[in-house]
């Protein structure tokens, strides 16, 4: 009597999802150590591997260029700063002989 209880109280759709999500679960294990699904992991993985490659490589060239502009803008601040003492040494130049 108390065993038909128990058996009525137990909600059999939801031991039913469980028991096909293990058996799932344990199905996707076999097929995820399967050969077929390391020779996919392999390939997967030389993929990302040439994509980090290649990534670097365009990083390496992106700073290459950063860096010769960078090396082009200390240069043109240099040439300005030299032009401002030669408009300023023109300038007190001009007023000395002003003055004289």
């Amino acid at each position: 009597m108390w065993l038909t209880d128990c058996f009525g109280k137990i909600n059999w759709k939801k031991v039913g999802i469980f028991m096909s999500g293990f058996a799932f679960g344990t199905a996707g294990l076999k097929i995820l150590a399967s050969k077929d699904a390391k020779k996919a992991y392999v390939q997967a993985t030389a993929a990302a591997l040439r994509a980090k490659e290649c990534v670097l490589d365009t990083a390496a060239c992106i700073q290459e260029n950063a860096e010769d502009v960078l090396a082009a803008a200390k240069e043109e601040n240099e040439k300005r700063a030299a032009e401002v003492i030669t408009d300023e040494d023109l300038a007190e130049d001009t007023e000395s002989e002003d003055e004289a």
